[in-house]
Parts: structure tokens; sequence; C-alpha cells
């Protein structure tokens, strides 16, 4: 299959995919590309070869994050619910995944990155979800990032939309490790082929979905909540419409609080 947004690389014969957010400087998560995501997860479960998934960013960037003119009150209706079942698509994908993150990770590139199992980071990557500057806040994070870090780190990014660096990921327990960011992918390689070519590509997947099973069965429980907090009292609020409509404007936002 031909995709429009994504790039495709198979390595090892085939045992490791790449699929690389190709839309650089920022490579904004689209609905388009949010499609094509789920449509390779969905047509790569049964490749009972594979034995990981690696996502990254084109160019010096991973992920800005998702389209903030999809999260208009006439577009976030269609965009949340998708952008939500692409995230439980990678949660629940049958092997194991990575992200290589490099430069900014932000809002939805920081869901879809935590979603992964693993991370590995360049030594300058910044992580944030920036949401509440626009009035609104990020499902997902809410969702995972208290479970997998912790609940300080995870209200301290959430209320204020604070950059942090890849070092203090670490510290939460978010990324695995830290590189200079000219030795990432052969640090990525070097990984893969100690620890995972070796291994069967049938017990990695059980191994996987038994190591997911937690994460999987807690964003399951509460993501329909939160987005209906987010679709039917969020983006009813006066200040949700206008930080979005002010980011887009390019304008100073006029909270009323309300």
């Amino acid at each position: 299959m031909t995709y429009l947004t994504l790039d495709i690389e198979e390595k090892y014969s085939g045992q490791i995919a790449v699929i690389t957010l190709n839309d650089p400087p920022a490579n904004i998560l689209t609905a388009a590309m949010m499609a094509e995501i789920r449509t390779f997860l969905k047509d790569d479960a049964s490749n009972q070869d594979r034995k990981m998934l690696i996502f990254k960013g084109a160019g010096d960037h991973f992920c800005f994050g998702a389209s903030v003119e999809e999260h208009t009150a006439e577009q976030v209706d269609n965009m949340l619910p998708g952008f939500h079942v692409m995230i439980g698509d990678i949660l629940a994908h049958p092997v194991p995944t990575l992200a290589q993150v490099s430069g900014f990770c932000l809002g939805g590139g920081f869901e879809l990155a935590i979603a992964c199992g693993l991370i590995f980071a360049g030594e300058k990557s910044k992580y944030a979800v920036p949401e509440i500057q626009l009035g609104v806040f990020p499902p997902v994070a809410a969702a995972l990032l208290p479970f997998l870090a912790n609940g300080v780190t995870a209200s301290h990014m959430l209320l204020t939309g604070a950059k942090l660096s890849a070092e203090q990921m670490k510290d939460c327990g978010i990324v695995n490790e830290v590189v200079p960011a000219a030795e990432l992918n052969q640090y990525v390689a070097d990984y893969i082929e100690k620890n995972i070519l070796p291994r069967s590509a049938s017990s990695l997947r059980f191994a996987n979905r038994a190591v997911r099973m937690s994460v999987n069965s807690l964003y399951r429980q509460h993501i329909c909540d939160l987005e209906r907090l987010y679709l039917d009292e969020l983006m009813k609020s006066h200040d949700a419409n206008e930080g979005i409509n002010a980011f887009l404007a390019k304008r100073p936002a006029e909270w009323k609080n309300r």
C-alpha cells in the first residue's frame, strides 16, 4: 500500500518496521495521518514474523502534535474519537512498539510516544502537552501519565504545559534511555539486534500482551469518560473555543473564565 503521510521501512528481512511520520518539519498528526497509522496497524497485526514497530519523525522533530485546525468545534467531534482509537490500536498492537524521539515531542505526538512500550530519546529532545495554553486538555495523557509516570509529573505537565527535558522524562520513568542525537539511530539498531531479533516473534507477542495488559485495561476504563468530558463539557465552554480560535488567529486569548 502507498501511504501519503507515512514512510514505512522494512528492516531485518521484515522483522522490524519503521513508521516515519513524514510531514516535516512539524510532522503534524492530521486526521489523514491518523487514518493511515490505523490502516497500517490493522494490516500489520497478522504479520507473524514481525518483532517490533518503531515510530519516528522525519527531519529534526518527532511531532508537534495533532492539527489545531481539527480541534475547532466544527471538526473536533470527528477528530478526537479517531485519535483515541488510534492510540488504543497502538496500545493493543500485538508486537512491541518503540518511539525514537528527536527534537520536539508535543501534544498528540507526546501521547503517541507514551502509547509505545519503549521510548529512546535524543539528549536535546523536549516533551510537553501544551493544550492548557489553548484552553483545553489532553485526554490520552490524562489517562496514561499518572499510571506511567506519577501523579505529580502528570499534574505539572497537564496544568502548566511546561516543556520537560529528556533527562526529566527519564527520571520519572517515561523515557528508557537518553543518548546524543547523532548516536540515536545506532543506539536503537544495537538495542534491537541485541535484545529483539534473537527472540521468538511468537513469544514476543505473548510477552508484549502480558506487559501491556494493565495499561490497556486502564486506557479502556477511562478514555471514554475523558472523551465525553472534553466533547460534551469542555468544548461547550467559552474559553476552550476562544483559546483554539486565538491560536489560529495568532492573537492572545481573551479568557472569560467560563
